[in-house]
């Protein structure tokens, strides 16, 4: 049931990403981070922050809390959850600049919980991530968190695409453990 309701969770999300995406005139979705499309003064920051950052975060908190019945996948909920619920709740400033205002702080702070929590989770749950015995565990957080870093650089002009591949990452590999639960 978890993974269930974690697919479509997952999809949910890219779905909103994906339209709202298309919506926003010039948004790339290669140069552009998600939190972008919910941005303060955006014309649709409002849809993008209740309409899907907010439920999708609830979402997550809610299967951590009831339906995660390991350690490391709780915790890689909880971190995603919270991650999205302080996007909602805090929206970028435009460009999400890597400081800013004390909304665009905040913002940060909520994005660094779900990146570093969720690597710390995910390492805990080495043993049990998707390809760990074709793919070094090391070797696939590395990558994670060269995605994380590239994301924190708002000149980066891959920084959409390595913000995707790092939430791909992270989704997935959450969705793989929740398929492994009895």
């Amino acid at each position: 049931m978890l993974f269930i309701l974690l697919a479509a969770l997952s999809a949910y999300l890219l779905l909103g990403i994906a339209y709202f995406g298309f919506r926003r005139s010039g948004y790339s979705q290669l140069r552009h981070t998600i939190s972008e499309l919910g941005e303060a003064g955006a014309r649709h920051q409002r849809a993008v922050s209740w309409g899907v950052f907010f439920p999708v975060g609830a979402g997550l908190l809610l299967l951590a809390t009831c339906c995660a019945d390991t350690q490391a996948l709780h915790g890689l909920l909880l971190c995603l959850g919270a991650g999205y619920v302080v996007a909602a709740v805090f929206p970028c400033d435009p460009g999400s600049p890597s400081s800013g205002s004390l909304r665009q702080a905040i913002h940060n702070l909520g994005g660094a919980l779900e990146y570093v929590g969720g690597i710390y989770f995910l390492y805990q749950a080495q043993n049990g991530l998707f390809l760990h015995e074709t793919i070094g565990p090391q070797a696939q957080l590395a990558v994670l968190g060269g995605c994380v870093v590239a994301t924190s650089f708002p000149d980066f002009p891959l920084r959409g695409l390595a913000q995707r591949v790092a939430e791909l990452f992270l989704f997935g590999q959450a969705l793989w453990l929740s398929s492994q639960l009895p």
